[in-house]
């Protein structure tokens, strides 16, 4: 039996593979690159300037219009506190941003280790049972933090 011949055109097609991915990669690197940059140069901003003063960052829309809470409400404050190694006021001002900061750091972590070819934990590969949980955690935490009587929820 014979083998078929192969076209000029699969021939590029084989040899643009490579490029392509090499292509790939390097978005992939200056993303990884640029979204770490960005991230420090967010966190010593805020590690610098209180989010505790009036007039450095704008007020929540969300409570602006409404006055009450959203689910990020106190998270400048809570990151300021981190920068700083203060655990127990981060917890005061967003205990929701405390407990989540370690999933977006591991999943930044892996990130990185799968742009260096190693295996590692994908966020596609969270079953849809865990985001809608996570949803309704969310969700809960907002309602919760604005119940009359649960100040220990909302940004002190």
């Amino acid at each position: 039996m014979a083998t078929p011949r192969r076209r000029a055109s699969d021939l590029s097609d084989v040899s643009a593979r490579p490029v392509a991915a090499g292509i790939s990669r390097r978005r992939g690197a200056f993303a990884f690159s640029a979204v770490t940059l960005a991230g420090l140069a967010a966190i010593a901003v805020v590690a610098a300037r209180s989010p505790e003063e009036s007039g450095h960052y704008p007020t929540c829309p969300f409570l602006a219009v409404t006055g009450l809470f959203c689910p990020g409400c106190g998270s400048l404050r809570a990151l300021h506190a981190l920068a700083h190694g203060d655990l127990a006021t981060a917890w005061d001002r967003n205990p929701l941003a405390v407990l989540l900061l370690p999933a977006v750091l591991v999943a930044w972590a892996a990130w990185g280790l799968r742009l260096l070819g190693r295996r590692a934990w994908h966020p596609s590969r969270i079953p849809a049972g865990w985001i809608w949980a996570l949803l309704v955690v969310v969700l809960t935490y907002w309602v919760a933090r604005n119940v009359p009587g649960w100040t220990w929820l909302s940004p002190a």
